[in-house]
């Protein structure tokens, strides 16, 4: 098991200890971070977790210590868009998660990715489509319109997604940009005719018999994240159509 210990000195601990708990206790999927039980007094509030041995996904791509093929690195991203149609969904309620980024997806000891902290999520109520907040994310993974005017729903988990399966094929974090130039624009840049200048070296190797095969499966792949990625929250593709195009990604790149 693992121990999440809540620093009680920070005013949004108390709020993120009880939203975590709360939005946890409803949900039961493969894909997410099973909540074992939680501890509370006046002094100390902690939520004990499964444990992930393989650690997150952040360690996989950035460690010198570690490499993952393409494959692998779309099943992580195909269990993490399964947990977000889950989410947006299979629940009652539907669930924004707000602050998808690669540390917050952990890897057990089959590689099954699993999301995990629930600290600043939402639930939308019955009727409601979205909702506002003050409580920002990580920069560089925010929609427009959670950056700008407080407002999420579940196209901001999208927009979140779409920028981190970016990442998780170019080995580039979006706060390493500057000026006007962003992960999705640099990419989209590249499109369809470079996707070898974007994408992590030694991902694809240019001799194989297979290159251009996987090429251009990878640059489909770019293509849904920059779908994902859409300026309006309208134009961005919905979670179960993102699964039902990556699971069609994932067979054609088995038959390579």
């Amino acid at each position: 098991m693992a121990v999440k210990v809540f620093n009680l000195q920070l005013d949004v601990a108390f709020k993120s200890f009880h939203t975590e708990c709360e939005v946890l206790r409803r949900l039961r999927h493969r894909n997410l971070v099973k909540v074992i039980t939680s501890c509370s007094n006046l002094d100390f509030k902690a939520i004990v977790l499964e444990y992930m041995p393989n650690g997150s996904l952040e360690k996989y791509l950035y460690s010198h210590n570690y490499f993952l093929d393409i494959r692998q690195r779309l099943t992580i991203m195909i269990d993490v868009a399964c947990a977000l149609e889950y989410l947006h969904h299979g629940c009652s309620s539907a669930v924004i998660h707000c602050d998808l980024k690669p540390s917050n997806v952990l890897l057990d000891e089959d590689m099954v990715s699993h999301l995990s902290d629930f600290g600043i999520s939402k639930l939308l109520g019955v009727g409601e489509s979205d909702l506002y907040t003050k409580t920002l994310a990580t920069f560089g993974y925010i929609a427009p319109e959670y950056g700008l005017e407080g407002l999420v729903s579940t196209k901001c988990d999208v927009y979140s997604y779409g920028v981190m399966l970016l990442e998780t094929f170019t080995r580039r974090k979006p706060n390493e940009f500057e000026g006007d130039l962003s992960l999705k624009q640099w990419v989209s840049y590249s499109l369809p005719d470079a996707v070898m200048d974007v994408v992590e070296t030694n991902l694809l190797t240019p001799t194989g018999i297979r290159f251009q095969k996987e090429l251009d499966l990878v640059a489909s792949i770019m293509k849904v994240a920059l779908d994902c990625c859409a300026e309006s929250p309208a134009r961005r593709t919905n979670m179960k159509d993102v699964v039902g195009m990556q699971q069609k990604i994932n067979i054609q790149l088995l038959a390579c």
